[in-house]
């Protein structure tokens, strides 16, 4: 096999690996959503510090919707990207493989096992994460077997999701799911005691990748690592990744309306189009501009996100939902510092573009011009 064949085989694999996460993620979105929305309405509405021991009031009452879904959206993730991988066979191992990797008890038995120690607070979603490609993985292996006609109606209902346990189960609670659990509790403790210095480089990351490709796989990427957070109760991340994918479209749009001859004239469109896609973090409504520009918007996009979402961290905003921009603003603990952040990277992208575009025309001419320059082969 050819080295390009290599690079196309392994394009091909990571795609897939990132499909099938990206779809876990998507049926894992609406349960965080609900988880959030309810727990941060629960905290609105009784003692912050004492709701959970109201037991009976309204506040309590929506403080358990809201732990039902935090706590149900880990194996769900689990579960969808073993059904990504293997389909309906793969679907039961995943969520039952990721809930086990959840059970702090259990992971700290195994971790005595092995002889290690720690593990107590379980793997979270990074080891839903795992268990969804092993169970999925293991499931398809099973599932692309040659089987005798009288078994084959057994098979995606009892014997693939049985088989798939038995093996995955002892891979998983003794050999991986240890390391992972004790990595997340690592990253949790960090992300909790992180000061200063710290959280403004977090927030510079994590602002910046929202921006990178403009919703591709870097945006998501960091949109799944802060989602993955709220079941941690740290909510500080999401703020900066929520901040940070909304400013692309809006700092492009404010830019092309300051200056409408740095732009296309149909750009003036895209622009009344970004301002509420940006408002309902869609950051999508920026690929426009970076498809027409990529050199000089990109740039501008990821410099405004990355200040945004360190100005976020830096200033404490916390956001418990996983989506929904400016129309979830009123969940967040500090709702006008988020828009101060928001307004900051804005502006910072639209300016940044705007000094480093030139006229669209003479963009044009000159690259006219240097084409035409160029020798030609007769």
């Amino acid at each position: 096999m050819s080295r390009n064949d290599t690079a196309d085989t392994l394009r091909a694999y990571l795609t897939s690996v990132k499909e099938d996460l990206m779809t876990g993620v998507s049926f894992m979105i609406p349960f965080v959503t609900i988880g959030g929305i309810f727990l941060a309405l629960a905290y609105a509405v009784g003692d912050t510090q004492t709701v959970f021991e109201n037991t009976g009031s309204a506040g309590w009452f929506l403080a358990q919707i809201g732990t039902a879904g935090l706590t149900i959206m880990v194996p769900i993730l689990g579960g969808y990207i073993a059904y990504a991988i293997a389909d309906r066979p793969g679907l039961a191992p995943g969520f039952l493989l990721a809930y086990l990797l959840q059970q702090g008890n259990v992971i700290e038995q195994a971790a005595l096992v092995v002889g290690l120690s720690g593990g107590s607070s379980g793997a979270g979603y990074l080891g839903a994460i795992v268990a969804g490609l092993v169970a999925g993985y293991v499931a398809r292996w099973f599932k692309n077997r040659d089987v005798p006609g009288i078994i084959q109606p057994m098979m995606p209902v009892l014997i693939i999701p049985v088989a798939t346990m038995a093996v995955a189960a002892p891979l998983l609670l003794f050999v991986l799911g240890v390391p992972v659990a004790i990595a997340n509790q690592s990253l949790t403790t960090f992300l909790e005691t992180m000061q200063g210095g710290q959280a403004i480089v977090v927030g510079l990351i994590l602002g910046g990748m929202m921006a990178a490709d403009m919703g591709g796989p870097i945006n998501k990427v960091a949109y799944v690592f802060a989602t993955g957070l709220i079941t941690e109760g740290i909510y500080a991340p999401m703020a900066a990744v929520m901040i940070g994918g909304m400013v692309p479209p809006i700092g492009m749009a404010l830019s092309n309306f300051i200056a409408p001859h740095k732009y296309e004239a149909e750009m003036y469109e895209n622009a009344k189009s970004g301002i509420p896609l940006g408002l309902a973090f869609i950051t999508e409504g920026a690929i426009p501009y970076g498809a027409a520009d990529p050199l000089r918007v990109i740039p501008s996009v990821v410099s405004g996100s990355a200040i945004a979402g360190a100005m976020a961290m830096a200033l404490g905003v916390t956001m418990p939902a996983p989506h929904g921009g400016v129309f979830v603003i009123l969940l967040s603990n500090k709702p006008l510092l988020f828009l101060a952040s928001l307004l900051v990277g804005t502006l910072v992208t639209a300016a940044v573009a705007t000094l480093i575009k030139p006229d669209f025309e003479e963009r044009i001419n000159a690259e006219t011009s240097s084409q035409s320059t160029q020798p030609t082969n007769n």
